[in-house]
């Protein structure tokens, strides 16, 4: 636990090219808030705010944690896995009784899976340039 004005507890996620570092207040009212802005300003979809709140509702601290997130890099998916990834792991120090639940939804993991490098040759990473006819 760390200790600021307000003790609190921190998790870096990573996803895709995506960091988030996340610190995660005890005995707060629910509010979640991204790079300064609320949850609900920062993202457009209603999937993206549920990958967010999936690792707090598997847990059942949506209601009784604040989240304040910093993150960087990336799109607005690879930025929203990123931040579940961070919650999970800042879960996993607020209580160590959280692992069972969070391992088993496969929050805890990192995803491995990255954008492939482009070749030479070709126009990206496997897509190669039409020839027409003549």
């Amino acid at each position: 636990m760390y200790k600021s004005k307000k003790p609190y507890f921190y998790g870096t996620g990573r996803r895709k090219s995506s960091v988030a570092r996340v610190h995660l207040f005890p005995n707060g009212t629910g509010a979640i808030t991204i790079n300064g802005r609320d949850i609900d300003d920062y993202f457009g979809l209603d999937t993206l705010k549920l990958i967010v709140r999936q690792p707090l509702n598997t847990t059942n601290t949506l209601g009784k944690v604040d989240v304040v997130a910093t993150v960087a890099g990336g799109g607005v998916t690879g930025q929203a896995g990123a931040i579940r990834h961070g919650i999970a792991r800042a879960l996993l120090l607020l209580d160590e009784n959280n692992r069972a639940a969070l391992k088993a939804a496969g929050f805890l993991t990192r995803d491995p899976r990255m954008k492939e490098r482009k070749k030479y040759g070709l126009k990206a990473a496997r897509r190669a340039p039409q020839f027409s006819k003549r």
